[in-house]
């Protein structure tokens, strides 16, 4: 810890490597994990022993001068909060918040992919094409970009699908989800073996993916785009807008131990992973 910080009050902990700057206020029953770092005169509060309740914040994140984390709130492993923002519920992994309440602002990623553009920034060569069955690769745990069939005329739009011609998997399962809030996140977990496969026939959203290695942000906002989602990658949806309807054809009936939810246990999982086979990840 720098000096001049406070250290957690009784029921806490600090790791050895966190830097706590001058003026931060670190309350009772905080845990402070490796390698974070807390600015100057932030305050961090605890859940007065609330069963169940414990403030954490996890490896490697960030919390700016003058932010404030009200009681209760988990900041996810290597996320940051804006300076002089207000945390008033839990901040997933990799996340940069900010404002009053904090929000979302974006995902630390590798690169953005602005489909509605066309393709990857900075990168003619690797744009998605407009052909039917043109492929992007994303670099994370397989995942890519796929060119649906699509037509269009005075009557409207029309966006057919053949799940054994079009797809990279004929699917078990389909489900939609809709009417979330733009304030809302889904998904944040990882499947053992079910692939996915994601359009936004509505609307649109960001999907943040994760190998573990490699993170990318995807804006889904055309019905003839679609994300492959391959298992053993982290994905988190946000940023819907209102009329956001997302459509997710899965490979396997519902599983509930196919989930895994916790992001430090995807993480163990990845780097066990890696020492069995380095070339695999």
């Amino acid at each position: 810890m720098d000096g001049n910080a406070s250290s957690a009050g009784p029921g806490g902990t600090i790791a050895p490597s966190a830097r706590i700057m001058p003026g931060a206020f670190i309350d009772a029953g905080v845990t402070i994990h490796d390698d974070v770092r807390v600015g100057p005169n932030a305050v961090v509060l605890g859940s007065g022993g609330e069963p169940g309740a414990e403030t954490v914040v996890q490896s490697g994140a960030v919390i700016g001068a003058n932010a404030t984390v009200l009681p209760g709130v988990v900041i996810g492993f290597s996320a940051v909060v804006g300076a002089g923002a207000v945390v008033t519920k839990s901040v997933p992994p990799y996340a940069i918040v900010a404002g009053n309440p904090a929000a979302i602002v974006r995902y630390q990623a590798d690169f953005v992919t602005d489909t509605t553009a066309g393709g990857l920034p900075d990168a003619p060569e690797s744009r998605l094409g407009r052909q039917v069955g043109d492929v992007l690769p994303l670099d994370v745990g397989g995942c890519t970009l796929r060119r649906l069939p699509h037509f269009a005329d005075v009557r409207g739009a029309l966006y057919p699908i053949e799940f054994s011609a079009d797809l990279p998997f004929v699917p078990r399962r389909i489900f939609v989800v809709a009417a979330v809030s733009s304030d809302k996140i889904r998904g944040e977990h990882a499947h053992r073996e079910c692939r996915q496969f994601l359009i936004a026939v509505k609307g649109s959203l960001s999907v943040m993916v994760d190998d573990g290695r490699n993170r990318r942000e995807v804006e889904l906002a055309d019905p003839s785009i679609g994300l492959d989602l391959m298992p053993g990658v982290w994905a988190v949806q946000y940023k819907f807008t209102p009329e956001t309807a997302l459509l997710v054809l899965a490979s396997h009936g519902y599983d509930a131990d196919d989930y895994i939810r916790n992001y430090r246990d995807f993480r163990t999982l990845v780097e066990a992973r890696h020492r069995e086979s380095p070339a695999a990840i």
